[in-house]
């Protein structure tokens, strides 16, 4: 959590005299004490060294001469700082971005980017908000090894989790997506993602999709009351995907559960396509034959985004959260999802955005035209046996909202 604000020792470097000193007036009208101003990146950085790295926060210019602030911010990762940074720039915004992406990728606790001029209620805001998660703590997540694994699921600990969608335009259930966890004896609930690489890496996906997928589809089909065109979601892993018998493994685990196919979704993200490209694209094309939808998972994170969608019979699209959350916000992201959605209409691909966080992504991803809404605004993964009390709370909720 933030420290309180007179405990706060705060670093600020701007190469111009002017904007650094309002900089450090406004700084020190929020209550602010102990600041410490630069010229000079190289200057800064003995100053990082001096104070023993009890720096809390650094401010930072980017275009500075002698060292740019995206050396300066490598120079901090290379010095072990693990402090917060906030960036302060009259960059353009885009260029802001990346540099703001390039230094939370690199482990730095990053608070936000800011254009210049900064007014003192947005130097307020940055601060008083806590850095995410980085990839500099993502090392200290508990690791599992295959046997593990194997071990949970024998002993029945791998579960469903299902995260509800909702229509833009009607606010009705669209269906879900669902998702496998580990319900670990020691760590809580574990969703997939903390475990899928490891378990593809060995070959035990296959097992977990197979051995769960029966149950699930039996689940799915009680649900067909919660909307009229409700759906069920799936993620396909490259086993699944390297698998020339799984088209007909869906179809007869589909039939025994008396589940319609056409309200079946495979979500497949792009990179999973790469490994096999002939052996996917038979799969994929035979499971569209069923009549099953395809949905291209994570659209715009993979190395051939329009490739995919002309040699695959993809019929959904979803968005991927860091190109949603915010849209309405950064004209860089709308720009981005307005032509994608441009795209998929033309394509005559139903439209998912995966990330509406608040009721402003809600609104702008429906006037933009999207049809359906996933995230945390909507409803967080959960158990099946939450799913119908969710449905009451959510459409009294969107009753209110219109």
């Amino acid at each position: 959590m933030t420290q309180p604000t007179q405990q706060r020792k705060i670093l600020v470097v701007d190469d111009e005299p002017f904007v650094l000193k309002v900089l450090v007036r406004q700084l020190t009208q929020l209550g602010y004490e102990a600041i410490l101003p630069y010229e000079h990146a190289q200057d800064a950085l003995a100053a990082l060294e001096a104070e023993d790295h009890e720096i809390d926060v650094v401010f930072t210019d980017l275009q500075m001469p002698e060292m740019d602030g995206v050396e300066f911010l490598r120079q901090l990762v290379a010095r072990g700082y693990d402090g917060q940074v906030v960036l302060v720039s009259g960059e353009d915004l885009r260029v802001l971005k990346s540099a703001e992406k390039l230094a939370y990728s690199r482990g730095l606790r990053v608070l936000g980017s800011l254009a210049k001029p900064a007014t003192r209620e947005q130097l307020q805001q940055r601060l008083a908000t806590d850095a995410p998660d980085t990839a500099a703590n993502a090392s200290d997540a508990p690791s599992y090894s295959p046997d593990e694994l194997r071990a949970a699921i024998a002993a029945g600990q791998i579960v469903m989790c299902y995260q509800p969608q909702a229509a833009f335009a009607t606010g009705e259930v669209a269906g879900v997506e669902a998702l496998v966890a580990w319900q670990h004896p020691r760590d809580g609930l574990v969703l997939v993602g903390r475990f899928l690489k490891m378990a593809e890496q060995h070959g035990i996906v296959d097992d977990v999709t197979r051995g769960l997928l029966p149950a699930l589809l039996e689940q799915a089909r009680q649900w067909h009351a919660l909307g009229p065109d409700f759906r069920l979601g799936i993620n396909l892993s490259m086993d699944d995907l390297a698998s020339l018998d799984f088209p007909d493994f869906i179809v007869d685990a589909a039939r025994a559960a008396d589940f319609p196919l056409s309200r079946l979704v495979l979500e497949i993200t792009e990179t999973r396509i790469q490994r096999n490209r002939l052996i996917s694209l038979d799969v994929l094309t035979r499971l569209r034959l069923k009549r099953i939808s395809l949905l291209i998972d994570d659209f715009g994170t993979g190395d051939a985004a329009l490739a995919h969608l002309r040699d695959i019979p993809f019929d959904e699209l979803k968005l991927e959260r860091s190109f949603v959350h915010g849209a309405s916000r950064d004209s860089s992201l709308g720009a981005i999802v307005k032509a994608t959605l441009s795209l998929a209409r033309q394509l005559n691909m139903r439209t998912v955005a995966q990330g509406i966080d608040d009721l402003e992504d809600w609104k702008a991803m429906r006037d933009m035209g999207c049809e359906v809404a996933q995230g945390a605004f909507v409803g967080a993964p959960m158990p099946a046996a939450q799913l119908a009390g969710w449905h009451e709370a959510w459409t009294q909720r969107y009753a209110s909202m219109m």
